[in-house]
């Protein structure tokens, strides 16, 4: 029987079945009816232990982690997606690629409804304290850079819930990262993040603009929260030294397609933009 029409089940009575199908729909990308329909009692949490199923599975077929991704620090975008607090996922070898030359192509064939999301990504010198001083936080990051992550969703129209999206890897399709510069050489970090400002061009074209206080108010509080919510998840790894954390969307997340030239530019801070090629 098609995922599309799956009898109703409470997934609390039987949640490896969201697991086995989590996979399967990782494994031959395809659209299917939303989780959260066919498992009415689905909750954030029980996507989040799907979302380790699916996270060890990859693991046992030679993935390697190396890094989370932090999706949803948005506020401006919630009312549009009907998510209301910050996800995360977990970024793998796989699925990570660091720029060459500022540009990068990004294959979306294996990916459902791509769509694009200009970000900041840190790299942790030491696993960062739960905290909300930004500057306690820095002292934890080794290195800045500017990343592109490509979203997916396989439920259609991109219609989601926030269980939805816990079980869908954090909705996590690829990452792009630039150059790390290292944090050292940067003076005024802590305030140049929120103020930063950066701009999205489809084929030269301007398509958004945002500024680094949308993550959250800052990129050093969405990894704070990120901090805040693996506390709360016994199960889950905390974060370590030699991760890379990619801490959300500073634009709305816009469709791409095969044969766009995608590329941001940052103001604000001494990060080059990127340039993407979509094949």
């Amino acid at each position: 029987m098609s995922a599309a029409f799956s009898p109703i089940i409470n997934v609390l009575e039987s949640p490896a079945m969201l697991a086995d199908e989590l996979i399967e729909v990782h494994e031959a990308p395809r659209q299917v009816a939303p989780f959260s329909q066919r498992y009415p009692a689905l909750t954030a949490a029980q996507g989040y232990e799907a979302a380790r199923v699916l996270h060890r599975h990859r693991l046992s077929h030679g993935w390697r982690p190396v890094g989370r991704k932090i999706g949803f620090t948005n506020r401006t975008i919630w009312p549009r997606y009907g998510v209301y607090e910050p996800i995360w996922g977990t970024v793998y070898d796989r699925t990570t690629a660091f720029s060459e030359g500022n540009e990068a192509e990004v294959v979306l064939h294996e990916l459902v409804q791509p769509r694009i999301e200009p970000e900041i990504c840190f790299g942790l010198r030491s696993p960062p304290p739960r905290t909300d001083d930004p500057e306690e936080l820095l002292a934890s990051i080794d290195w800045i850079a500017h990343s592109v992550e490509i979203v997916q969703c396989h439920h259609p129209e991109w219609k989601v819930t926030l269980a939805d999206s816990t079980a869908d890897n954090g909705l996590h399709g690829r990452l792009v990262v630039g150059p790390p510069v290292s944090v050292a050489g940067l003076a005024h970090l802590v305030e140049m993040l929120p103020a930063l400002q950066v701009t999205l061009r489809k084929n030269g074209a301007v398509v958004d603009r945002g500024v680094g206080a949308n993550a959250l108010g800052s990129p050093l509080l969405a990894l704070a929260h990120l901090v805040q919510v693996l506390s709360g998840q016994p199960a889950t790894q905390t974060l370590a030294a030699g991760e890379l954390i990619s801490t959300g969307t500073l634009t709305d997340a816009h469709p791409v397609s095969p044969g766009e030239l995608w590329s941001t530019e940052l103001t604000g801070l001494p990060l080059p933009g990127l340039t993407i090629r979509f094949k």
